[in-house]
């Protein structure tokens, strides 16, 4: 069921109301799942089955993303201010401390949500904020080309594209290994979410400081990388186990940045294998 939902955050100037879009599907336990830049909640839809089997599934509209409204008027798009606002959304929901799994700038954000002591496990698929100055100048570097390049196409030709292979690994292969597995509607839909998304640039613009340095101790920590992400190469999954000693490293072999595409089973199994 997709809906969206207002609530209430705090910002300099004082309380604020934020909207949020979501897809909310299953029972159990609550598990909230956050994309990455640039994307939207369909990203999940590949595992949604798999994880709604054993899960309450709340799949987000990042603020500023898809087809979620950007933040208020004074809140920051940096980690200190999306986070305590994440918080508020899981108040207004309902859902106490989820389960969080995010993948890019959503496994930052999840990390930050364990670090706050708002999750009560997490699963973070090529988090950002592991990065070496030259590595997320590439990472950066990318993600502003992608962006440009569908801010440049018409949708008449984003459309022709994606009804071939070749044109859906045009179009994606920076983030997926395995493109042709997309649907056509899928890959559309995502170029325009990553063309429209009204908190691209300032989100970007807050990474250019952010740097993960914090353990999180006293719940489950699972970091996974795909073994073909060609944008946070998989090296820093070592440097984000040793500042989280106690988090699970896995390997994800064949799967690009966006791993939920590439092997839907696999990452429903260390999802759920984390959040038991």
């Amino acid at each position: 069921m997709t809906a969206s939902i207002e609530f209430t955050v705090q910002s300099p100037g004082g309380p604020r109301t934020a909207s949020v879009v979501y897809e909310r599907v299953g029972r159990g336990e609550p598990l909230l799942l956050l994309h990455g830049i640039g994307h939207h909640w369909q990203a999940w839809e590949p595992v949604l089955s798999a994880l709604s089997a054993e899960r309450d599934v709340i799949a987000i509209d990042l603020p500023g993303f898809g087809a979620s409204p950007g933040l208020p008027e004074g809140v920051p798009y940096d980690l200190d201010s999306v986070v305590p606002v994440l918080g508020a959304l899981c108040e207004a929901l309902d859902i106490g401390r989820p389960h969080v799994v995010g993948n890019s700038l959503g496994g930052l954000l999840a990390l930050g949500m364990g670090r706050e002591k708002l999750a009560r496990s997490v699963t973070a698929l090529s988090p950002a904020g592991f990065w070496t100055q030259a590595e997320r100048r590439y990472a950066f570097t990318t993600l502003r080309g992608m962006r440009m390049a569908a801010r440049s196409m018409p949708l008449p030709v984003v459309e022709r594209l994606s009804r071939s292979a070749a044109g859906r690994f045009t179009l994606t292969s920076t983030i997926y290994a395995k493109p042709a597995r997309r649907s056509p509607e899928a890959v559309v839909a995502e170029t325009l979410a990553l063309r429209d998304g009204v908190g691209f640039e300032p989100t970007l613009h807050a990474g250019l400081t952010v740097q993960f340095q914090d353990d999180i101790p006293g719940i489950p920590v699972t970091v996974a990388w795909g073994t073909r992400d060609r944008l946070l190469v998989r090296r820093q999954g070592v440097r984000a186990k040793n500042i989280i000693p106690g988090a699970r490293l896995v390997r994800l072999p064949g799967c690009g940045h966006v791993p939920m595409n590439d092997d839907p089973a696999l990452v429903a199994r260390v999802v759920l294998d984390t959040s038991r």
